[in-house]
């Protein structure tokens, strides 16, 4: 079939089919006569497969993966789906951890006898440095200052701010939401927080079926393409 046909049958665009081919999502293709791609059963399969996987890990990861197998590298598109499986599961426990500091169980990075500057502060969100004095600006965050040298230091309590802003930035809250839930935080009421954090675990259950589908579609996939185990 010719990549109309195929873009016809799944709803795309035929330009999309064409992106998915470049990215390795879909096997390489072969050109007939007059140089149109030639589709087959095998990319219809491969589309199939793709789109579940887009579903529960996302561009980078499928396209890391997908490609993977379809250049004859299995152990690699195996560690691609591995790596997202280990991603959910620490933030499932960062998720329970920050919740758990809400009842006064504080974990272990976040329990500083000092402040910290700001690379340190960045390495306990997880994000950039740069990224933690954005959301100063914006208000999210109010690190003090080291009165010698001006630089920024951030205690316990911004520490804990800085990891909620990442996961709430995380689970799809614009920065105008999460500022929100931090000023309810900041003004005594962690009900929000904790409601968001609840509501992010609810997220990550319900990602953890959809990743659990792609696993098994890709498995059976791996199998088709000769990649399969031996037993």
């Amino acid at each position: 079939m010719r990549a109309t046909g195929l873009a016809r049958a799944a709803g795309l665009s035929v330009q999309q089919i064409r992106n998915y081919v470049d990215a390795g999502l879909l096997p390489a293709t072969e050109r007939a006569a007059n140089g149109y791609r030639i589709f087959t059963a095998r990319h219809a399969d491969a589309l199939t497969v793709a789109r579940i996987m887009l579903d529960g890990y996302g561009w980078q990861a499928t396209v890391t993966a997908m490609s993977a197998a379809h250049s004859g590298r299995p152990a690699a598109a195996v560690a691609a789906v591995d790596h997202c499986h280990g991603e959910l599961d620490r933030e499932r426990a960062d998720v329970s951890r920050l919740l758990q500091a809400f009842e006064g169980d504080l974990p272990d990075e976040l329990q500083v006898r000092r402040p910290v500057p700001i690379r340190e502060a960045a390495a306990v969100a997880g994000v950039r440095p740069s990224t933690l004095r954005v959301w100063e600006n914006l208000g999210l965050l109010t690190p003090g200052r080291d009165t010698s040298t001006g630089y920024r230091l951030y205690d316990q309590t911004q520490l804990i701010r800085a990891r909620v802003t990442a996961l709430l930035r995380g689970s799809g809250y614009s920065l105008a939401a999460a500022k929100e839930v931090m000023d309810a935080m900041r003004g005594g009421d962690p009900t929000r927080t904790r409601d968001a954090l609840r509501s992010r675990l609810r997220d990550l259950d319900q990602l953890s079926w959809k990743r659990m589908r792609a696993t098994a579609t890709f498995f059976a996939y791996l199998g088709r393409l000769g990649h399969a185990p031996a037993t």
